[in-house]
């Protein structure tokens, strides 16, 4: 699966409403995913924009997410994925795409 795939699939995911007043970036090994939550329905791109909480992931561990594959919790733990900025906004949208 390309960027553009997850894209698509995290815009569907997302739905109509984020759930969330804020901006999230995924930036993987392939390009950023750019979730703004505080537009109505919630914009998502692949702008590499300045955003609340930025993910780091790679793309084939973010598949692995999607799928249950990979736990979040373990992936934290040992360094798959790295949050910067709002901890508690990154486990929201864990939620939201999980």
């Amino acid at each position: 699966m390309n960027l553009q795939d997850f894209t698509d699939q995290i815009r569907q995911r997302i739905g109509t409403e984020s759930g969330f007043n804020a901006t999230v970036k995924l930036a993987t090994d392939q390009g950023s995913i750019f979730i703004d939550g505080r537009e109505n329905p919630p914009v998502v791109s692949n702008e590499d924009n300045e955003a609340d909480c930025t993910i780091k992931v790679s793309l084939s561990d973010l598949q692995k997410l999607g799928t249950g594959e990979l736990n979040p919790m373990t992936a934290f733990m040992f360094g798959k994925l790295k949050v910067q900025g709002d901890m508690a906004l990154a486990m929201k949208i864990g939620q939201k795409l999980s």
